[in-house]
């Protein structure tokens, strides 16, 4: 276990994943992996499902993508329908998310039960479009297994018929998804093409270097940041030159144990 998990640094709570004046309802939610996440997918819909899974596209008007702390996601929540979190809403009164949402509510809960949990971004290889898809997960430590276990807790069952996976989404295999850490250095060791990776039309070392970044700066309790306006990113920020590679290596080989002080360090995007 990493000094960081051993200390109490990933049981406390970061800007996004304190639940404020909602606490008391995390407090009472059951300390059961299958069962939170379960209880997500009847209160949150990824925005690229709602169709897929039948809902009515209109009735997430208004909505935005962009990620909410968890005690203002607990008020949209609450707002829309206010029974206990554990029933599951209709698809129409779901809030509508992103992968990045369904880890930071985990990973709340599980913070807020004292369970040593983090968000981590890197890039799954159970969707479509790329082989290695930018992607965010939950990972929180098993105590009895001494390790670290990887939670997908935004994968139900519509999304287990249509992607057809065979992993167990509150065990995820580490070949199943790969952290942003690990996948710049494969990358550059050539066990992966940079091409496999990425989001949309995006992707490439360009792309491996937001989520190296992203990943150490969620390790280190910063869930969002700069980095996530890639989208506005245009030539020459796309393109990675040699003192750039050099410092990325740099990044991926201090790894975890270094991410709090990296993140200290780190600076705007290029392309801000």
């Amino acid at each position: 276990m990493s000094e960081l998990a051993s200390s109490d640094y990933y049981t406390g709570h970061s800007a996004l994943t304190d639940p404020g004046a909602h606490a008391s309802l995390i407090s009472g939610l059951p300390l059961d992996i299958p069962a939170l996440c379960r209880m997500l997918h009847g209160l949150l819909v990824h925005e690229a499902w709602i169709e897929r899974q039948g809902f009515d596209l209109a009735a997430f008007t208004g909505q935005s993508r962009t990620t909410l702390p968890v005690s203002d996601r607990l008020d949209q929540l609450l707002a829309i329908d206010p029974r206990p979190l554990t029933i599951a809403r209709p698809g129409e009164l779901r809030a509508l998310a992103t992968c990045r949402d369904f880890s930071l509510m985990l990973c709340a809960v599980l913070r807020h039960h004292r369970v040593p949990a983090r968000v981590r971004c890197g890039f799954g290889s159970y969707f479509t479009g790329h082989a290695y898809h930018d992607h965010w997960v939950c990972e929180y430590w098993a105590k009895a297994e001494q390790r670290w276990v990887l939670v997908d807790a935004e994968l139900d069952e519509p999304h287990r018929t249509v992607l057809k996976f065979d992993c167990e989404p509150t065990d995820v295999p580490r070949s199943a998804f790969i952290t942003g850490i690990e996948a710049w250095q494969r990358c550059r060791t050539g066990a992966i093409d940079p091409e496999q990776l990425g989001h949309g039309t995006t992707a490439g070392l360009f792309f491996a270097r937001v989520n190296l970044v992203r990943d150490l700066l969620a390790l280190a309790k910063r869930e969002t940041s700069a980095w996530d306006s890639w989208r506005s990113a245009c030539e020459p920020h796309l393109t990675l030159n040699e003192t750039e590679l050099l410092l990325c290596d740099g990044l991926a080989q201090r790894g975890e144990e270094g991410a709090v002080d990296i993140a200290l360090s780190l600076r705007t995007p290029p392309w801000q």
